[in-house]
């Protein structure tokens, strides 16, 4: 527990000293504080699915930063936000040049635990940045309170974490996910 709370002191720190940088919907303050979080997980030796959970948060807020480069050069061609984002939550392959890619399954999915959550991670920070401007424009325009858009994809991305933290994905959980191999071998016997 003590290391988890360790985790999030960084995001916690830049954010509160943050001032008037939330102009954009994937500000440098988030990326300093997703990027920094994603360093001293891995510092302190947390599972792979939980630094992915934050790589892939990271790796969304530079697909935004992307595309955001894109309309500050006015190149728009169909599909590009998507492709955009998706190329960018895609560099995570690379990593598999220098880590062995080991799947296994995941509730319904066979992927290595650290391209699962990376996936994750980038779904939930995007869903997350989506559902505030949704909140945000049923709201007259105005966030709730201050830093709510900073607030709310590191609440979820914290929880996610947590999740993996105390559930992880490597072995059996409760929730249905990890390593089924011991039931196959049960079932063989």
């Amino acid at each position: 527990m003590h290391k988890l709370l360790k985790l999030f002191a960084v995001p916690v720190f830049v954010l509160a000293s943050a001032g008037k940088a939330m102009a954009n919907p994937a500000c440098a303050v988030c990326t300093v504080a997703v990027g920094a979080s994603l360093e001293v997980a891995r510092q302190y030796g947390f599972d792979d699915a939980v630094v992915g959970v934050w790589a892939g948060a990271f790796l969304a807020l530079m697909g935004y930063w992307l595309i955001l480069w894109f309309d500050k050069k006015n190149w728009h061609f169909a599909g590009r936000d998507f492709i955009l984002m998706a190329v960018s939550v895609g560099v995570i392959g690379g990593m598999y040049v220098e880590i062995p890619y080991q799947p296994r399954v995941i509730g319904i999915f066979y992927l290595d635990p650290l391209l699962f959550s990376t996936i994750l991670g980038a779904l939930v920070f995007i869903y997350v940045s989506k559902f505030y401007q949704w909140m945000k424009a049923k709201n007259g325009g105005h966030a709730h309170f201050p830093f709510e858009k900073v607030v709310l994809p590191v609440v979820a991305l914290a929880l996610c974490s947590a999740y993996f933290y105390y559930c992880p994905i490597s072995g059996n959980t409760a929730a249905g996910l990890g390593d089924v191999s011991e039931l196959y071998e049960f079932a063989e016997e």
